[in-house]
């Protein structure tokens, strides 16, 4: 399996890859590629000579396969895209701007605009972010349409790495006394949809989507966040404002973003 991890070579970007260096240690299956893009046939060779001294350090942590690819590109989300393709990466680990407006963010970050892409799951890894392991794992679903929105087959792939504990959480103003019909087949598919890692489930009344996500996440010890945007133009949403928003940009821990 081939997991991209794009970087410049900026801070951030490194932590990303650092990151996902501790996560892969270990996989003899998996092959961590490092690629980065450059604007001028000029920086070649030093694109090249970061990327070896970047995958030296890497190694240090355990990564059984890694591959350096640097290449010239007008447009690194267009040379990405087409890169995710020719190795059908699995997984992409990409690192979140650090930026106060909104729309600053979204104008800037590769990272949102890769998952507007649904090629594969994107890891966002927040700027300060440390792996230690990734034990327990955070499902937030609004328990709609779970079997097509789902991405299945991806999602599990990745979830796969780890063998986790699977959290799967709805949080919503509507649940007062019973699960709804409804409720409760999409809970039975999601039950079966998942079913090797034995999910616990959780409904949550509440206002307040993001405060209480973030107190469940600190309550359950939670290392990573699923989450799924719907497929109708996720960049319109952020602006607009949504909860996944806010897990991608202000979240503490990893967050995983796929969409069907």
């Amino acid at each position: 399996m081939n997991i991209i991890v794009p970087t410049d070579f900026s801070p951030i970007s490194l932590n990303a890859a650092q990151f996902a260096a501790k996560m892969l240690a270990g996989q003899y299956e998996s092959t961590l590629v490092l690629y980065h893009v450059y604007s001028n046939s000029k920086e070649a060779v030093d694109a090249n000579n970061k990327l070896q001294e970047l995958k030296t350090q890497l190694l240090a942590d355990g990564v059984v396969k890694i591959e350096t690819i640097a290449e010239e590109g007008d447009d690194f989300i267009e040379c990405l895209d087409r890169k995710v393709r020719y190795m059908d990466a699995v997984l992409l680990v990409m690192s979140i701007n650090d930026k106060n407006k909104l729309e600053q963010v979204i104008s800037s970050s590769n990272s949102l605009r890769m998952i507007e892409k649904n090629l594969c799951p994107v890891l966002v890894i927040p700027q300060n972010a440390k792996f230690n392991q990734i034990k327990n794992v955070a499902l937030a679903s609004d328990f709609k349409d779970v079997q097509n929105s789902i991405p299945l087959v991806p999602v599990k792939k990745v979830l796969n790495l780890f063998g986790p504990n699977l959290h799967i959480v709805n949080i919503n103003s509507e649940i007062y006394v019973s699960l709804s019909e409804e409720y409760l087949e999409q809970r039975r598919m999601m039950l079966e949809m998942f079913h090797e890692f034995h999910p616990e489930f959780y409904f949550i009344t509440t206002y307040d989507f993001h405060e209480t996500l973030r107190q469940f996440i600190d309550d359950k010890n939670i290392d990573l966040v699923l989450t799924f945007p719907r497929k109708h133009s996720f960049i319109n949403n952020l602006i607009k404002g949504n909860n996944t928003k806010k897990l991608v940009l202000e979240s503490a821990i990893p967050v995983l973003a796929a969409h069907e």
